[in-house]
């Protein structure tokens, strides 16, 4: 007998800004909108969960290094527009959803959002309340890829979800190679020694020395985010065996 899948208590939700922007630069209501409905369903039945959003719909800082812009100044650019998103999703979530949300940012901006502090973020957490987290690290040179991880793991995260516009981690890119292939599931070395372009070499590396599992999945199929919440085998699943953790 199969036995059934285990749902997570709590969780941290990776969105891709250029998603937010339906492939443009600004943001999608739709898209949103979207968005917004698959998180409070599964609010509503019970999970704790906490987002970061990517600003690629507005900036990339290493895309504005590469036309002649100081690298760090154009992550703090990028680190804004994450922001930007993070309010769209709030107002969304709170008003067509009915979902209590905080923002908090890792710059301080206090008359739109708290300054990032982990214990006041589970706080909200167990209060039913969405976290959604703006800014990245506060610190140029890392990506929002890198600032999952670590917002996951501090404030004790069961899993990262990490929503893309494709079905889970291939064996090369499948919008260019249609003899890609996906994988069920891989360890964290194997993306990492394999050289697959899912997210940055930072925030696998995180996960992979502290055990913190990756779950890769389409966010634009309806429904996802509730599978993905409640265990079920979607995408790919990325961990690390036990007997292969450090101590």
């Amino acid at each position: 007998m199969t036995e059934a899948p285990k749902p997570f208590r709590r969780v941290l939700l990776k969105l891709g800004g250029e998603m937010f922007g339906g492939g443009a630069v600004g943001v999608d209501p739709d898209v949103v909108q979207t968005v917004a409905r698959q998180i409070a369903e599964v609010v509503r039945a019970g999970t704790q969960v906490a987002i970061v959003i990517g600003g690629g719909n507005f900036f990339r800082g290493a895309e504005l290094q590469q036309r002649g812009m100081d690298r760090a100044r154009a992550d703090y650019m990028a680190m804004l527009g994450t922001v930007m998103n993070c309010l769209a999703l709030q107002d969304f979530l709170e008003q067509a959803e009915g979902v209590e949300t905080r923002v908090q940012t890792a710059i301080t901006m206090s008359q739109v959002a708290e300054a990032y502090i982990p214990r006041r973020a589970i706080r909200h957490l167990e209060k039913g309340r969405v976290v959604i987290f703006g800014g990245g690290t506060g610190m140029p040179y890392f990506s929002t890829d890198t600032t999952a991880a670590q917002r996951a793991l501090e404030i004790g995260c069961e899993v990262v979800l990490m929503a893309k516009a494709v079905d889970g981690v291939y064996t090369a890119d499948p919008k260019t190679n249609p003899d890609a292939t996906m994988f069920d599931h891989i360890s964290h070395r194997e993306v990492l020694e394999r050289g697959l372009q899912v997210a940055d070499t930072t925030a696998f590396s995180l996960c992979m020395d502290n055990n913190m599992p990756i779950v890769v999945f389409n966010l634009l199929t309806e429904g996802n985010i509730a599978r993905a919440v409640r265990g079920e085998r979607i995408g790919t699943l990325v961990s690390t065996p036990a007997s292969t953790v450090p101590v």
